[in-house]
């Protein structure tokens, strides 16, 4: 059966670019009619929060995101203590007690002398009294796990054929000198235990699935198909990595983003597939192709949200929107009309409230100087609410009639002075949700 995992680390809010990690692991596992799993990798315990799991969780949810089974990697420790002792027994496992500060010095005279910066081993060359004292002096050191330095070789859901030649990486470490274990042998033990078939992650993970590849071998287990989809950049090209705060699924659900313009533009960025909003994962998860996906790396432009958030919008019945409507205050007679004037005015349900501020409280006259006299003396012509369908008509005819003003030059004043904005819904429909008009006040 297919299996796909979803492992989040609960140390801040998850963004765009761990959605589409998400997204893609999630519609191949449900294409597939298999297991979607969401794994907190919550391991470090300074960092991890509660509150980050809640919201990861809230987050997939909004999303429609609905997973088979939850594992928490801080309550599977004994799990990979025994593991770890297993390749400790192959000898695949080896302690170092290098500090940053030499290995870092042991990287720059490497590359001084044209060599790959990595980790030289040395610690293999160390004696038992040669460890014992590197204890007692600096207390325990890193595990890091022995590669057989050979070439790494699988071919590549997005990236096709991969080749990478251990001997020009560094033998991982896999446990801390606090012993708190790393990721990369966490997510190994997981994967194989919970029998993971499939893994989609980031272009910035392809020297963690090689080594992890050979972890993997190393504990009997058979490696997944792994596909390493594109880094997401800001629309210049620009690194996201600073803006990724502002661009968390949370602050795109405040913004009134709606789930499936998101889920929408995920499914297709970086792929040869047009952007297509589709209201249901389910047209997703039947559109998805990830041979359709690309290495390059993929352009990301939260303006693009708004078209197709809009768009879904636009299609809504009232019911789908009756409660965002009543929370306004709009009176009940008056919702479906409401909603017909700004269903296709709005890019999101947020700008609802705009609008109904606009015709309940009245909205700041617009009005340019050389208007200034033509708009008060229509004023005295408006007739006292409420207004219907048929006022704006009778109105400027009314107001054409006494002076003379036609065509854009008497419609387009009118509108600015009743609504504050050059554009908007149908004045004639407008009218009779008008509550209140400042624009009476207005002196010549």
């Amino acid at each position: 059966m297919t299996t796909t995992r979803f492992a989040p680390s609960p140390t801040g809010h998850i963004h765009v670019g761990n959605l589409r990690t998400a997204l893609f692991n999630y519609l191949i596992a449900r294409k597939a009619g298999g297991t979607f799993i969401l794994r907190i990798d919550d391991t470090d315990p300074e960092r991890s929060k509660e509150e980050y799991v809640d919201g990861i969780k809230r987050d997939l949810e909004w999303l429609g995101l609905t997973w088979d089974r939850t594992e928490r990697q801080s309550q599977r420790l004994d799990r990979y203590a025994e593991e770890a002792d297993r390749l400790r027994g192959m000898s695949r496992l080896y302690e170092a007690w290098e500090t940053p500060v030499e290995l870092d010095l042991k990287r720059k005279k490497q590359l001084n002398m044209g060599k790959p910066p990595v980790y030289d081993r040395a610690a293999l060359a160390l004696t038992e009294a040669d460890r014992e004292r590197m204890r007692a002096e600096r207390g325990n050191g890193v595990w890091r796990f022995l590669l057989d330095q050979q070439r790494i070789e699988w071919t590549d859901g997005i990236l096709g054929d991969i080749s990478i030649d251990a001997a020009s990486v560094s033998d991982p470490v896999l446990f801390k000198m606090d012993g708190q274990i790393l990721y990369t042998f966490a997510s190994v033990v997981d994967d194989v235990d919970m029998g993971v078939t499939h893994i989609v992650r980031g272009s910035d993970h392809v020297t963690n699935t090689a080594t992890q590849i050979q972890i993997i071998e190393a504990l009997g287990g058979t490696p997944p198909a792994f596909a390493h989809h594109s880094l997401l950049t800001g629309p210049q090209g620009e690194s996201l990595s600073k803006r990724l705060g502002t661009l968390s699924l949370r602050d795109l659900r405040e913004a009134g983003i709606e789930p499936e313009a998101l889920l929408s533009l995920m499914a297709r960025l970086g792929s040869s597939q047009p952007v297509e909003l589709r209201l249901s994962l389910e047209e997703i998860a039947e559109g998805f192709d990830l041979s359709q996906f690309g290495a390059a790396p993929t352009k990301f432009d939260v303006e693009d949200l708004y078209p197709l958030t809009a768009r879904k919008l636009h299609g809504l019945p009232l019911a789908a929107v009756a409660e965002d409507i009543a929370a306004l205050g709009v009176p009940a007679d008056k919702a479906e009309l409401f909603w017909t004037v700004t269903r296709e005015n709005i890019r999101t349900r947020a700008e609802l409230g705009d609008w109904w501020a606009l015709f309940s409280r009245g909205a700041e006259p617009l009005v340019a100087d050389e208007d200034r006299a033509f708009v008060a003396e229509a004023m005295t012509l408006l007739p006292e609410g409420p207004f219907d369908h048929d006022t704006w008509g009778q109105w400027t005819a009314a107001v054409k009639a006494q002076t003379g003003r036609k065509g854009k030059g008497l419609f387009m004043p009118l509108r600015k002075a009743l609504t504050g904005r050059e554009k908007g819904p149908e004045m004639a429909d407008v009218m009779p949700l008008l509550q209140t008009i400042p624009a009476r006040n207005l002196t010549a």
